[in-house]
């Protein structure tokens, strides 16, 4: 769907290679939205921006460590240099981490706090400036269902995407002057690469998935491009009212009594 709700708008989406993060940017671009694809994986960003820009549409990949501050800070001066504006930060890179507390390392933890959270608020820091001069802006932070429920062999992933949600109203509170919205996006079980690749490791994929679809009330799977559609009425000023909120999209997991 084309539509022209994020036109003269541009954002800066993290982790956009792949999965919900390219999603979004391809349907922020398709909504009038100049996107940069920040990424790691530069490769990765690269063919999503070329698709991009062979469609017409405005689109720049830039590599981007989100745990590193000077890097940050040199892929938002490079935007805004290209753009002239960030309208929407999409804090949506990170990483799924599975340890055990009592043999966690002390770097396992700094990693995973660096990639969900900190990466998050480096951003911020250096985006929010710009946000704040014009006076608008959207900020949105991809978390997790985990932020409010999980399942066990989910540390510290589940504490990280809690934090994120926890970063998510302090800014909205603090930035409400300048009229800046900050919110918060859990996302249940997703259709992505490594939802896919999880299901492939296991002994029986196909059971595995059965009994995963087993617990959701709409018998499925959601698909990167339902979380992206969402994101973009988030980010647009048909959203203008909603800020410091946790926005659960998992097709209604979270509202099921354990059996």
């Amino acid at each position: 769907m084309i539509g022209d709700r994020l036109e003269n708008k541009a954002a800066f989406v993290t982790g956009a290679g792949r999965g919900i993060g390219q999603a979004i940017a391809y349907k922020m671009a398709r909504e009038g939205a100049a996107v940069a694809l920040a990424e790691i994986d530069l490769e990765s960003a690269q063919i999503a921006a070329e698709e991009l820009l062979s469609q017409g549409y405005r689109a720049l990949a830039i590599q981007t460590d989100i745990t590193r501050e000077d890097q940050v800070q040199a892929a938002v001066s490079q935007v805004l240099e290209q753009f002239g504006q960030i309208d929407i930060l999409v804090n949506n890179a990170g990483k799924r981490f599975h340890y055990d507390a009592t043999t966690l390392t002390e770097a396992d933890w700094d990693d995973a706090m660096d990639v969900d959270v900190k990466g998050a608020w480096l951003c911020c820091k250096h985006i929010l400036p710009s946000m704040i001069a014009a006076k608008s802006g959207s900020i949105i932070n991809i978390s997790s269902i985990h932020a409010r429920l999980t399942v066990r062999n989910h540390f510290p992933y589940a504490a990280a995407k809690s934090a994120l949600v926890g970063m998510t109203r302090n800014l909205a509170l603090d930035y409400a002057p300048y009229n800046i919205r900050v919110n918060a996006i859990c996302p249940g079980w997703v259709r992505t690469p490594l939802v896919q690749q999880w299901f492939d490791q296991q002994a029986d994929p196909k059971a595995s998935e059965e009994r995963v679809v087993s617990f959701q009330p709409l018998q499925r799977l959601g698909t990167p491009e339902e979380i992206a559609n969402f994101v973009a009425f988030v980010a647009s000023d048909e959203a203008s009212f909603i800020t410091g909120a946790e926005l659960m999209i998992d097709g209604g997991l979270s509202i099921v009594f354990a059996v």
